[in-house]
């Protein structure tokens, strides 16, 4: 590890676009603890303490902490996520998009600019509402949070958080065009594994203390260590179908005749499942948590992480969402008549319509093996949680964006360095593609 790593460094370019991106990560990380301006930080703090397992956690973990400490970069990069995931929705309902979707690099530059308007307004809508709420928030002891309520406040509360979104937007792409590695993915993955060495530290004051039993946190990190490596497995696993390419004559030249394989990813869908699964079940929890109704509240005690309640609702919102979204981002219609198009197909298979189905039964089925793995891999570190006291986030919708990244990430440099001819960075061979 230590020689690949060495590696990484001979190559100048291989340097530079490692260096730019870490200079990147830390400007972000920078960012995340510049505070708004009007906000008393420490009953913010006491506030979210207050609130753990709502969606304003939730959001706070993709933030990297920013939304506790309400900084610049509390909106962090989820209204670009959600602008994106309505983008690829409405190319489905709206003729136009799908055009734009079919005519390559133009089309693709459009609706990359459309979803960066988007997600300007949704930070915008997202920083009026927090605005509002934070002027009508106290902590538990009763302190007030915006130490100077009105529109001064509000509307300087919007354009911060607004640009800050967009600053964030402007780093990943920098990252995605002169680093290595995708930009938005990176930063997510930045905030998330930056709250990493604070959780072991309080893990090992525990253990100090007698508050956590130490055979316990030993279990707790060999069962982290088996699910890395099933989240490993299944993201680099996919099923080949074999295509077949007939031979024709060109002039004098004949072509095709060769075979290939398409490969369909177990885990399709990736992690917008339970991020969307997570979210819906979260938004109702918390509104009925800040109501003064027994009713209401006790429909919030329900669906708290690791109730059964709460994870059934999981189980079947994340299989919908699962079976949904790879409707959206893959068609096989439209591979079936590329294939066909290009004279290939599937042995066994007639052209067309046939080869549409069999890929579309195909794909149904490993989509729900998919389904149970991200269920599995959600809710496992729930359960933890509530059953062993671990004191740190587990598993879940967070270990599958580290890893994942992490895997699109260490894939991306060692192309760089198979073609430079040096050793690949995994010293067993190279890392199989997760596409």
């Amino acid at each position: 590890m230590v020689g690949s790593l060495q590696n990484i460094f001979k190559i100048p370019e291989l340097k530079k676009r490692v260096l730019f991106t870490l200079a990147i990560l830390a400007v972000y990380r920078v960012g995340t603890h510049i505070p708004v301006p009007g906000v008393n930080g420490e009953a913010l703090s006491a506030f979210f303490t207050a609130n753990q397992g709502t969606i304003l956690g939730f959001f706070d973990m993709f933030s990297g902490g920013a939304l506790s400490r309400m900084t610049v970069f509390s909106l962090g990069i989820m209204p670009y996520i959600s602008a994106s995931i309505i983008l690829q929705l409405l190319t489905v309902v709206v003729p136009q998009l799908e055009k734009l979707k079919k005519e390559g690099e133009l089309g693709r530059r459009k609706i990359t600019q459309y979803t960066r308007y988007g997600t300007v307004l949704l930070a915008t809508i997202q920083g009026i509402g927090i605005s509002f709420g934070l002027e009508q928030l106290r902590s538990p002891l009763g302190d007030i949070i915006v130490t100077t309520p009105g529109w001064p406040f509000r509307l300087l509360t919007v354009l911060t958080l607004t640009a800050g979104t967009a600053f964030i937007l402007w780093l990943g792409e920098q990252i995605t065009e002169r680093g290595i590695g995708n930009g938005i993915s990176l930063i997510i993955f930045a905030g998330i594994v930056a709250r990493v060495p604070l959780a072991l530290i309080n893990t090992f004051r525990q253990v100090q203390v007698g508050e956590l039993q130490l055979m316990t946190t030993v279990a707790v990190i060999a069962m982290m260590g088996l699910v890395i490596a099933a989240i490993v497995f299944v993201e680099t696993a996919h099923r080949r179908i074999p295509i077949q390419y007939a031979k024709r004559v060109v002039g004098r030249k004949m072509y095709g005749g060769q075979s290939t394989y398409l490969p369909l990813k177990v885990n399709t869908a990736g992690v917008i499942p339970p991020i969307f699964a997570s979210s819906i079940i979260m938004f109702p929890a918390t509104i009925a948590q800040f109501t003064a109704y027994p009713f209401l509240r006790g429909i919030s005690g329900q669906l708290v992480p690791g109730t059964l309640v709460y994870s059934s609702i999981f189980v079947l919102l994340n299989f919908f969402f699962c079976y949904f979204y790879t409707s959206i981002i893959f068609n096989p219609v439209d591979v079936a008549d590329n294939m066909r198009k290009y004279g290939g197909f599937v042995p066994g298979i007639r052209p067309g319509k046939r080869t549409a189905d069999y890929i579309d039964n195909v794909l149904t089925r490993l989509t729900f093996v998919g389904a149970i793995y991200l269920s599995v891999v959600a809710i496992m570190p729930d359960m933890l949680i509530r059953f062993l006291n671990v004191p740190f986030y587990f598993g879940g919708t967070a270990l599958l964006i580290v890893v994942g990244v992490g895997l699109d990430t260490v894939q991306q440099v060692e192309s760089h360095m198979v073609m430079r001819h040096y050793q690949p960075f995994m010293k067993k061979g190279r890392l199989r593609g997760r596409r």
